[in-house]
Order: C-alpha cells, then sequence, then structure tokens
C-alpha cells in the first residue's frame, strides 16, 4: 500500500504544517484547505499560481 502522504501537493503538506504551527483546531485547517481549493477550481489554476493579483479589492 502507497503511504498515504505522497499524494499529497508540496503546497497542501506546507499549509498545514503551517495551520498546525499555529495551533488551528482540525476543522479550521479543513475549511481553510476546503476554500483553498474552491478558489483554484473558481479561477481554474493551481493555487500556487495565484496571487493577490486575482482578488478583486474590496
Amino acid at each position: 500500500m502507497a503511504d498515504a502522504t505522497s499524494a499529497v501537493s508540496p503546497l497542501r503538506r506546507r499549509m498545514t504544517q503551517d495551520m498546525t504551527l499555529r495551533s488551528l483546531p482540525p476543522a479550521r485547517q479543513r475549511s481553510c484547505l476546503h476554500a483553498a481549493a474552491k478558489f483554484s477550481r473558481y479561477f481554474d489554476c493551481s493555487p500556487d499560481h495565484l496571487g493577490l493579483e486575482v482578488v478583486p479589492p474590496g
């Protein structure tokens, strides 16, 4: 059986590590990861290629 962490992208792993270091609870981490996934699907682009320039001012 393959290691479960091998399927996780480096960006997702880094996000999870950063949120763990900030002591965010698991439910909040899932929420943030879900929001990042929705954001990238909306722009049809990998989240590591998206930045502040795509976020409208507001």
